[in-house]
């Protein structure tokens, strides 16, 4: 089977582009480096040739709102246009949960943008609403840490491994389309400034997390429940704590 990967350069477009051709598919990787630019729509009608499923990995240069939201309308109605005169058959998203529940905030407004544009597009489609990764741990510290001090709020975490997310997008690529939302999360739930600390203390990193009740997360306010899934969802199989020994012994 023909899919291309918009984002297969990116951390997990590569994971995921590296499992679908182990499975024995073609994959097309959907980059301007590899001659596909979904902002200008250069090369996505080669790209898109024969092609049955297109995983849309696709991500801003930055989290800024204006940014984002340009980049997610104008690739959004470029890929559509393309996608319908190809006649592709699936459309898979990679959003993040919590959207619907802060869209005061930019970069969550873009991605509804992202998610409202498939939706509404009259192509098959799944959209994949995803935790924050346990490899987000690094930023939260560099991003909230200041000296030898990590201020980490109490609000609600559920983080789930990229191996698990990239199996979660193979599996549901390779599916019938949902033609609606499935969430995905980490195999546990507990306070940020837990995971946080956890991971601190196996690094044996100098660092002391400060706990609060600010509800914040990377300096922005946010509901307290905002990263965690709200109802059913896939669990990941990877613990946070068995990632974090295999990924700092390495």
């Amino acid at each position: 089977m023909k899919i291309l990967v918009i984002g297969g350069t990116g951390l997990t477009g590569r994971l995921v582009s590296k499992k679908l051709e182990k499975l024995g598919h073609q994959v097309i990787i959907g980059s301007p480096s590899h001659g596909v630019d979904i902002m200008t729509g250069e090369g996505l009608s080669q790209a898109l040739e024969n092609t049955e499923i297109v995983i849309d990995l696709s991500n801003s240069s930055s989290p800024e709102e204006e940014n984002a939201i340009n980049f997610f309308l104008t690739a959004g109605k470029n890929l559509v246009n393309a996608e319908l005169a190809a006649n592709i058959r699936h459309h898979l998203v990679l959003s993040i949960v919590g959207t619907d529940d802060a869209l005061e905030i930019g970069y969550l407004r873009a991605k509804k943008h992202q998610e409202d544009n498939i939706k509404n597009s009259g192509i098959p489609y799944t959209i994949i609403r995803s935790t924050q990764f346990h490899e987000h741990t690094d930023t939260i510290i560099a991003v909230q840490g200041l000296a030898d001090k990590v201020f980490v709020s109490k609000i609600d975490y559920q983080p789930i491994a990229l191996e698990d997310v990239t199996d979660y997008i193979v599996q549901f690529a390779l599916e019938e389309p949902k033609n609606g939302t499935v969430e995905i999360a980490g195999p546990t739930r507990a306070n940020m400034d837990d995971f946080v600390a956890k991971y601190i203390e196996i690094s044996g990193k100098p660092l002391k997390v400060f706990s609060d009740e600010d509800s914040k997360y990377m300096h922005l306010v946010v509901p307290k429940s905002l990263l965690v899934p709200a109802g059913e969802y896939n669990a990941g199989k990877i613990h946070f704590e068995d990632w974090a020994l295999s990924t700092l012994a390495n």
